[in-house]
């Protein structure tokens, strides 16, 4: 039994396998710009709490640098009590000069402290106040990113079987596509930001490119002996009337 496979059913399983394929894109473009979407606030999300974390460090070392200035304080504050007592035992004005001099540097130093601390309690103001926003926006982004990977997870799952089944379809019918057309039908395909390889002709024209035809190479087409591909875009070009006769198969 005579088995020969014709030009026209190569044309023919490229085209089915092109229509398959042509869904599952549809399907992968029902889901949009959601997984870029999800990838997106995830690492949003990621750099917002990274600040947040460098923001409670920058308020426990400021909270640190203050109590040390307190104790400062304290410190300097015993010190006056020290050596203000000392001078009512001095024996000779030198000791009470240098007396006085060391209460005034402790004076002095409780004025810088008290001026340091308050310049940190500005900036611990500010720096609460910057956290309790950065805190606000993550909580937004991250109700935001649940809602977008509920919505992806719902698309992926009702579209999933319809995928399965539709992929499953695709690897049939490639099995029956000789290896030579296959590779050229992916590469085409590949390069095409539509996804499309397999096109008719329409109105002269190809359906992929646009650009029109000349008159020999539409008969060419026509005729279903050869492959045929746009001399423009490099699709694979079948005929208005195999198209039609496949779609109502």
């Amino acid at each position: 039994m005579n088995t020969e496979v014709t030009v026209k059913d190569k044309l023919t399983g490229l085209y089915q396998l092109q229509l398959i394929d042509s869904k599952i894109d549809e399907i992968k473009r029902l889901r949009g710009e959601l997984p870029l979407k999800v990838q997106d606030l995830e690492d949003e999300v990621t750099g917002l709490k990274t600040r947040e974390d460098n923001f409670n460090k920058e308020i426990d070392s400021l909270s640190t640098q203050i109590k040390e200035k307190k104790e400062q304080i304290k410190s300097s504050k015993e010190l006056i009590k020290k050596y203000t007592k000392q001078q009512k035992d001095v024996r000779n004005n030198r000791q009470f000069d240098s007396l006085t001099k060391e209460l005034e540097f402790q004076e002095l130093d409780i004025q810088l402290s008290d001026k340091r601390i308050k310049e940190y309690n500005v900036l611990l103001k500010g720096k609460k106040a910057e956290i309790e926003d950065v805190s606000k926006e993550v909580t937004e982004k991250e109700e935001e990113l649940d809602r977008s990977k509920a919505e992806l997870d719902q698309i992926v799952t009702e579209t999933k079987k319809e995928e399965d089944v539709l992929q499953a379809k695709s690897e049939d019918v490639e099995k029956i596509v000789e290896n030579r057309l296959l590779t050229a039908y992916k590469r085409i395909r590949g390069a095409m930001r539509n996804g499309l390889a397999v096109v008719s002709v329409s109105r002269e024209a190809c359906g992929g490119c646009f650009n029109k035809l000349p008159p020999q190479r539409q008969l060419d087409v026509a005729s279903n002996k050869k492959i045929i591909v746009c001399e423009f875009c490099g699709r694979i070009l079948i005929d208005e009337s195999l198209k039609e006769e496949i779609g109502n198969e």
